[in-house]
């Protein structure tokens, strides 16, 4: 359970923070700025559920959920410790990803190939979704580079990986399953 009764403690002001494992790092390192565009996905999630409604509103709250388990494992270094830690670390699962799967498989079932690439637009969902995915896309490039310096959950690098996926498909089905997509025509400004 967590309690948060003083919202600011003064502990960040020369520019440090506090990772889970309670070690102290610049607010400018890879750690946190990768959970920190985690966190920042997870805000245009909340706003792309203000368009949404039924299983599309449901399965937008659970991404969310997962999207705090994923700041919970970023902020975890030294994934090799998990087995000695005294409350054992929150990290990605395989089913988490397995369900975004599933999601979009069962989302792609109902809709036409593709026959040219789609612009963010159509519904404010559709939108919303695009926004959703190209920070998440972000969140993925900068959580690949950290694994490039530190150990990470490989399973959080395809979780973000299966999410933009996820976005992608959703903002087809909110434009009507697709046949609200707005396409690129390639050249068409010239």
């Amino acid at each position: 359970m967590v309690v948060l009764n003083k919202i600011y403690t003064k502990t960040g002001d020369h520019g440090e923070t506090a990772l889970g494992d309670g070690s102290r790092v610049a607010k400018h390192g890879m750690r946190v700025t990768a959970y920190g565009t985690v966190d920042e996905a997870n805000a245009t999630v909340g706003l792309a559920r203000q368009h949404a409604s039924g299983e599309m509103d449901a399965q937008l709250a659970a991404i969310q959920h997962d999207l705090f388990d994923m700041g919970a494992d970023l902020c975890r270094p030294d994934l090799h410790k998990d087995a000695e830690a005294k409350h054992p670390p929150l990290r990605i699962a395989a089913s988490q990803v397995a369900r975004l799967e599933a999601e979009i498989d069962a989302m792609n079932a109902n809709l036409e190939p593709l026959r040219s690439f789609t612009l963010p637009g159509g519904s404010a969902l559709s939108a919303y979704l695009h926004l959703c995915r190209t920070v998440t896309r972000r969140a993925e490039r900068e959580t690949v580079e950290l694994a490039t310096m530190e150990s990470v959950n490989p399973l959080a690098v395809k979780y973000l990986n299966r999410l933009s996926d996820w976005f992608f498909v959703a903002s087809r089905v909110a434009n009507d399953n697709g046949k609200s997509d707005v396409l690129w025509v390639p050249g068409s400004t010239r």
